[in-house]
């Protein structure tokens, strides 16, 4: 049986999803909009792979895009319930769960509205325990396949005339890219749903039980939150099984917003031989030292953290800041086949002039 997600639940998935949100995933109230509208309205039910039968049809539920507060985004739940429709018509059949490419400030909630009002289940999977800067990184191993898929977009700012609605289908590395653009013309925000999969497919692919890790990260902060900052990331630490790699005072910060609605750029910590680097493509990627030496890759979680123990997104540091580095290696969290793809990693390593592959699809950190 199902747990059914009720109103204690919203808040814990917004606060263990912006700690693997890993300085990107959208808004934290976007995330409460959704989680806290299903709840009233419906039993949104979270249910495990085991659950469903194998032939059960199993969709993503995503939020694409890159909104910074300057752009004209425009989002509401029910965009997420309308792309889940068109991909049933498109399909012509039923779609069981929906499961999210990614945690994040408001991903680790976006199956949760459809499922009040369609009955479609929250599966407890997710496409990447953390949030990351391309779908095909959430893909759960079909962004290299040549298989025709169905994905849908939904969303816009209404007042401008840019509400947009969008079935395509195509192998996912050729449709990816005009949800994208659909995003961007959209206001650069846009709700989606796209590859049916069966749930036989899903149980081998999707990183498992990824969404009640969130819930009790969740649960394990505001636990804390009566105890201080101090306590607050001592918690996250310990839940998440990580560590803190690196504290100190932002010095420089150069991140660029791009025509393909990515940040990319840097963040440092420190000075001369005690800085840190962080490299940024919406979320951090990698973090090395002052020395060129890598400490942590994607898809490690590297998530920052305030002295108050909230978690940062790239858009909110800022020179003079004192912030947290928390790193939970990849060897302690459920993988995805996508993060084990090769294929996902060139274009965000041309993007950011970085190398991640070589360090991402090695055994060890």
């Amino acid at each position: 049986m199902g747990r059914i997600l009720t109103e204690k639940d919203v808040e814990a998935a917004v606060k263990g999803g912006s700690v693997y949100a890993a300085g990107g995933g959208g808004w934290a109230d976007h995330g409460r909009m959704l989680g806290y509208a299903a709840v009233s309205i419906g039993k949104p039910e979270l249910v495990s792979i085991d659950e469903l039968d194998a032939n059960d049809w199993v969709a993503t539920a995503a939020a694409i895009g890159a909104p910074a507060s300057t752009t004209p985004w425009e989002m509401r739940g029910v965009d997420y319930v309308k792309a889940v429709e068109l991909l049933q018509e498109a399909l012509g059949e039923k779609i069981s769960a929906l499961m999210v490419g990614q945690n994040g400030k408001s991903s680790t909630l976006n199956g949760w509205l459809p499922s009040a009002i369609l009955g479609t289940k929250v599966l407890d999977a997710v496409g990447d325990m953390r949030a990351h800067p391309t779908g095909d990184m959430g893909s759960i191993g079909m962004a290299g396949s040549p298989e025709p898929m169905i994905q849908t977009a939904v969303g816009g700012n209404r007042d401008e005339n840019r509400y947009i609605e969008l079935v395509v289908r195509g192998a996912t590395a050729k449709v990816s890219p005009i949800l994208r653009t659909a995003s961007d013309m959209s206001g650069g925000f846009i709700a989606s749903c796209r590859n049916p999969l069966r749930a036989s497919y899903v149980r081998k692919n999707a990183a498992l039980g990824g969404i009640s890790l969130a819930l009790t990260l969740g649960e394990a902060i505001i636990a804390a939150e009566s105890k201080g900052g101090g306590a607050i990331i001592d918690a996250i630490v310990k839940t998440t099984k990580g560590v803190i790699l690196a504290e100190g005072v932002i010095t420089g910060k150069s991140v660029v917003y791009t025509k393909e609605a990515f940040d990319i750029g840097t963040v440092t910590l420190g000075k001369g031989d005690d800085s840190t680097v962080l490299h940024i493509m919406n979320e951090y990627m990698a973090v090395e030292n002052a020395g060129g030496t890598r400490l942590a890759t994607f898809p490690d979680v590297i998530t920052t953290l305030s002295p108050e123990g909230e978690p940062l997104s790239v858009g909110q540091l800022q020179v003079g800041m004192k912030i947290f580095v928390l790193h939970v290696p990849k060897t302690v969290i459920p993988l995805a086949s996508s993060v084990l793809d090769p294929s996902v990693y060139p274009s965000v390593e041309k993007a950011m002039g970085i190398e991640l592959a070589k360090y991402a699809l090695s055994p060890s950190p």
